[in-house]
């Protein structure tokens, strides 16, 4: 099995996006959205083999934020509530994933503070949020919250 193959596999089991249409699901549309919001909202690594590590990140609003956190609406209609074009002020952690072999190399980090830098440019934000799936992505938006200096909020699972 190549990397994609191994990484779509990843994404399947970690987050079961095929049973849950609640959940975004990256496919053409939503990539075309996803770069008319920023280019930077989705990144990877990858070796000769293929990637090794995906990020997606998705610049919105403070009030899509708070809807999202309070469980107002689900992942999907984040995006869909995500106004375009807009000045942004909160950036949703939405994913991240890194082949097992990669792991604990900051390869994640440093893809989604590049990421961050990128949007930052065009976007005060003011609020970083994820969905608490597990430890690792928790460790991870609390890094990110600490490097850039901006509140961390959290959707319980």
């Amino acid at each position: 099995m190549d990397n994609l193959q191994r990484m779509i596999k990843l994404a399947d089991e970690f987050f079961g996006m095929r049973n849950d249409p609640a959940q975004i699901s990256v496919g053409e549309s939503t990539t075309e959205k996803l770069k008319m919001i920023h280019p930077a909202t989705m990144s990877e690594e990858r070796t000769a083999e293929g990637p090794i590590a995906w990020i997606l990140v998705i610049p919105t609003t403070r009030t899509v934020m708070e809807q999202f956190l309070t469980k107002q609406i689900t992942e999907r209609e984040l995006l869909e509530r995500t106004p375009i074009p807009a000045s942004y002020d909160a950036l949703y952690l939405c994913s991240a994933l890194v082949l097992p072999e990669y792991r604990g190399k900051g390869i994640a980090r440093r893809l989604a503070a590049s990421a961050i830098r990128s949007i930052q440019k065009d976007h005060p934000l003011r609020d970083l949020f994820y969905w608490g799936f597990s430890r690792e992505g928790s460790k991870l938006a609390s890094a990110l919250a600490a490097e850039f200096g901006l509140p961390l909020h959290v959707r319980a699972s």
